[in-house]
């Protein structure tokens, strides 16, 4: 049935899982981490481009910050979504705040802003607070 390419969110070491196991909690064979895990994971600039161009699943990252009210406000809806969205879609979280020149790297103007990647490749982007069903629509979409 074939296999899926999925960077560690913890270790950035690339992993192949069977198609058929995405859904089994698969760990990383380097450092144990959930692949898939059910909420979205903090993570640092490294490991996000490198998941963003390696990853076969689509990864979706929530830029944010910690100052941010709305950020705040959908903090708890992305991870309804990530919960939701375990095996078909990875979604991960990016502090602008410690991280500004990731920001600017991707081009992030406001905040929270939600970039879909798929097979190295940007496919869109949303800027706002979402509710969960919407953010959950956006990733699929």
């Amino acid at each position: 049935m074939g296999s899926k390419t999925l960077t560690c969110l913890s270790c950035a070491q690339l992993n192949r899982v069977p198609y058929d196991r995405l859904a089994a909690n698969p760990k990383c064979g380097s450092c144990g981490a959930a692949l898939v895990p059910a909420g979205p994971v903090d993570v640092d600039p490294a490991i996000l481009q490198k998941a963003a161009a390696q990853d076969d699943l689509p990864l979706v990252v929530d830029f944010w910050a910690p100052w941010c009210g709305p950020c705040k406000m959908m903090g708890p809806e992305f991870a309804k979504a990530a919960k939701a969205l375990k095996g078909e879609v990875r979604l991960v979280k990016l502090n602008t705040q410690s991280h500004q020149s990731t920001g600017a790297r991707y081009r992030i103007r406001g905040i929270p802003t939600m970039v879909r990647f798929m097979r190295g490749k940007e496919h869109k982007r949303q800027s706002g607070a979402l509710r969960a069903g919407q953010i959950i629509s956006w990733a699929k979409g």
